[in-house]
């Protein structure tokens, strides 16, 4: 299992920036790289709303793995463990 060096609330804000600005998904930048990384910081608390969102797993989501241990790592991913 691959894991990630950035912080998951950085890498959650990253993909809201470039969802809006990159061509490749709602915006019209085709090089969107420069104003994700000058804009990231901006969107992490729509970041954390969305964490705390995932807090409590649906149906499927529990089936597949430990309620528990997801509800830790998330609100270890949100400061608030």
């Amino acid at each position: 299992m691959n894991v990630s060096s950035t912080p998951i609330v950085e890498r959650i804000a990253r993909v809201i920036v470039a969802r809006n600005a990159s061509a490749n998904a709602s915006g019209d930048d085709r090089s969107a790289g420069p104003i994700v990384d000058e804009l990231w910081a901006d969107f992490r608390d729509d970041a954390i709303a969305v964490l705390r969102t995932l807090r409590e797993p649906d149906p499927v989501m529990a089936a597949a793995g430990d309620p528990v241990v997801w509800e830790k790592m998330i609100l270890a991913a949100i400061g608030e463990e």
